[in-house]
């Protein structure tokens, strides 16, 4: 594997999380003031985002076990570049969604999710008041419907293997770790004042990764 092509695709994985900083901040930021940071301790953050990035690492593992197993079948080989096909589509219409070309779909959208803080689900899932009992709610909640996740999950389909997968998926979590960890803050009020500005940056790295796999799939081809 080229090392430059991983540093490559690792550094746009975590910059699209931090750039993503506003969105998750509307999307987990009520579930986060909800639990983890009324709980008083700074370690229960660590604990919800020690599950939701998990999770994520997870699904990039079996995405790209996927990926590879199927690139990896003599029969089924041109499945491969059909995966890159399929995630240059994912990312290119949640990039267009997010600088506001096309509408996301409703699943999606931020409206709607801080109700979860009242479902009778989430509050069981959250055990205590110790800061280990937020670990399964962030388990849960890193499959939580969001754009932004689901187009990391689709560039983590052609990776290639699942320790490609899993990485990618690591990252892009360790990217939107930062902003989260400042909700309830001064900083994260300037990070939302600017939420609009870094939605359109999001979207525009997703449409150059949509190109730069969608380049690939073509020279696959010819």
């Amino acid at each position: 594997m080229d090392d430059t092509l991983v540093r490559y695709d690792l550094l746009s994985m975590a910059v699209l999380g931090l750039l993503g900083t506003g969105h998750c901040m509307g999307m987990c930021g009520p579930l986060v003031i909800a639990f983890p940071v009324r709980i008083g301790v700074f370690s229960a953050q660590l604990w919800y985002h020690l599950g939701r990035i998990g999770t994520y690492t997870l699904v990039g593992v079996v995405l790209g076990t996927l990926g590879g197993a199927l690139g990896r079948l003599s029969l089924l080989a041109h499945l491969q570049v059909g995966l890159g096909a399929v995630a240059a589509v994912f990312l290119l219409s949640f990039g267009l969604a997010r600088i506001g070309l096309i509408r996301e779909p409703r699943l999606l959208q931020v409206q709607g999710t801080a109700t979860l803080t009242g479902h009778g689900l989430v509050r069981r899932l959250v055990g205590g008041r110790r800061p280990p009992s937020m670990l399964p709610l962030g388990l849960v909640m890193g499959l939580l419907p969001c754009g932004l996740s689901y187009a990391a999950f689709a560039r983590a389909l052609p990776a290639g293997g699942p320790l490609e997968g899993g990485m990618l998926l690591a990252t892009f979590g360790a990217g939107t770790l930062p902003g989260l960890l400042l909700v309830g803050t001064a900083a994260s009020r300037l990070m939302l004042k600017y939420r609009a500005l870094s939605d359109v940056l999001a979207g525009v790295l997703m449409i150059a990764m949509a190109v730069d796999l969608g380049a690939d799939v073509v020279q696959a081809l010819f």
